[in-house]
């Protein structure tokens, strides 16, 4: 009766002890969650904050300047202007762009998709691949006088909430009537954003 009695009392304070146990790490964990939740939630509106990148969808103007001479008449490095559009492709790393490319003879019309990454906040580089449709075969454009493949590469920065200003540089493959060379074209500009 003794062993019986000694072994009730040491069930009850065993069972005293993890109650209170039990208790103290439930306090415990409240009163950290209240402390710590601060600071994650405010890590991570910081790190929204300074995400890298910009999703705005945008139309531009600006000047082109071909770099680069085929070789043959018609072929000569043409100064013009160009028309930039992107349209941001949903959550996806992708956009779908347009550039026109003219001279005062003809035009370069240039759809292209593009994968876009964030290098600093409100700013991308970005590489796209697209074909040149030269409106009047032969005629000089900032980007060669005849159709090809197009690779562009350049970079895009919003500047304010709907103003952005972009440069690029694309290569026109094959892009001359006579001549087997490459077109290279340099275009700079400031868009305005719709979306």
């Amino acid at each position: 009766m003794i062993l019986d009695l000694e072994f009730k009392c040491n069930t009850y304070k065993f069972g005293d002890i993890m109650k209170r146990f039990i208790k103290s790490f439930v306090t415990i964990s409240a009163l950290s969650s209240l402390v710590i939740a601060p600071i994650f939630l405010s890590a991570g509106q910081a790190s929204a904050e300074t995400k890298n990148g910009t999703d705005a969808s945008y139309v531009g103007a600006g000047v082109a300047v071909g770099t680069t001479n085929g070789g043959k008449t018609g072929d000569a490095a043409t100064f013009g202007g160009n028309l930039t559009g992107r349209l941001k492709l949903g959550d996806t790393p992708f956009s779908a762009r347009g550039h026109v490319l003219w001279s005062d003879q003809t035009t370069a019309i240039i759809p292209q998709v593009s994968a876009d990454v964030g290098i600093a906040k409100n700013t991308n580089a970005f590489l796209g691949l697209g074909y040149s449709f030269v409106e009047a075969n032969g005629k000089p454009t900032p980007l060669g006088n005849k159709d090809g493949v197009a690779v562009t590469a350049g970079i895009e920065s919003e500047v304010t909430k709907n103003f952005l200003l972009y440069s690029n540089a694309t290569l026109g493959i094959d892009a001359y009537k006579n001549s087997s060379a490459s077109a290279l074209s340099i275009q700079s500009g400031i868009g305005v954003r719709f979306k």
